[in-house]
C-alpha cells in the first residue's frame, strides 16, 4: 500500500518585500478545486487592491498528484504560477495550494526577477508552514444482514474506520472509509463474518 504523505497542517500567511513591491504569500491545506476557489476569493477579498493573485495547487500524493494547476494572473507567462509550482514539488507536500498576492512598488522586475521573487515567497511560506501526515484512504461498501451492522461498527471503531453511511432495505448497506494500511484487516474481517464488500476508488 502507499505511504502517507505531507500535507500542511494550518493556514500560513508571509510577506517579503522586493525592490517595493509586496509579495504576500499564503499557504492553505486543500482537497479539492472548490475549495482553491473559495481560498483565492478569500484573497482577492482580503486585498482588492493588490495588482495579482498568483497561485499555485496539487492535490493528492506528491510526485504523483490527482490534480495540479497554477496561475500567473496577468504576470509574463511562466514568471509566478509555475515558480510557485516548483517549490510545491521540491517541498514534497501534497494537498497544498500556495497564493502570492502582489502590490506593485513601481520598480519592473523583470522575467528573471519575478521568477526569483515568486518562487522565495513560496519558499519563505511553505518552510514555515507546519506538516500534518494525510493517511490515503479506502471507501468500501459492505452488504450484509441487520445483526451484521453492530460487529462493522466495532471493527470501525477499533480500526480508524469510518461508517459514512447506512442504508436500510432488505438486507443493510454501508460505506465505510478507512486507512489504506487498514485494507488487509478490513478484508480479513468481512471474510471471516461472510460479508459481501467491494472497494471504490
Amino acid at each position: 500500500m502507499s505511504k502517507d504523505y505531507p500535507v500542511p497542517a494550518e493556514y500560513l500567511e508571509r510577506e517579503t518585500e522586493v525592490k517595493k513591491s509586496r509579495f504576500i504569500a499564503r499557504v492553505a491545506p486543500v482537497a479539492s478545486r472548490d475549495e482553491v476557489k473559495t481560498w483565492l476569493e478569500q484573497a482577492w477579498r482580503d486585498h482588492p487592491d493588490a495588482r495579482h493573485v498568483c497561485w499555485a495547487y496539487q492535490i493528492g500524493r506528491p510526485g504523483a498528484a490527482a490534480e495540479a494547476a497554477m496561475n500567473d494572473d496577468g504576470e509574463p507567462s511562466g514568471t509566478a504560477g509555475k515558480p510557485i509550482l516548483n517549490v510545491i514539488q521540491h517541498k514534497d507536500m501534497g494537498d497544498v495550494l500556495v497564493m502570492v498576492i502582489r502590490y506593485f512598488g513601481g520598480i519592473k522586475l523583470g522575467a528573471g526577477g519575478l521568477v526569483r521573487a515568486y518562487a522565495g515567497a513560496a519558499e519563505s511560506v511553505l518552510s514555515a508552514v507546519p506538516r500534518a501526515v494525510q493517511q490515503p484512504m479506502m471507501n468500501a461498501t459492505v452488504t450484509m444482514n441487520f445483526a451484521d451492522e453492530q460487529a462493522l461498527r466495532h471493527w470501525c471503531n477499533v480500526h480508524d474506520g469510518v461508517v459514512e453511511s447506512v442504508d436500510y432495505g432488505p438486507t443493510v448497506s454501508a460505506r465505510v472509509s478507512m486507512p489504506e494500511h487498514r485494507v488487509a484487516d478490513f478484508t480479513a474481517f468481512c471474510d471471516a463474518q461472510k460479508l459481501d464488500y467491494g472497494f471504490d476508488r
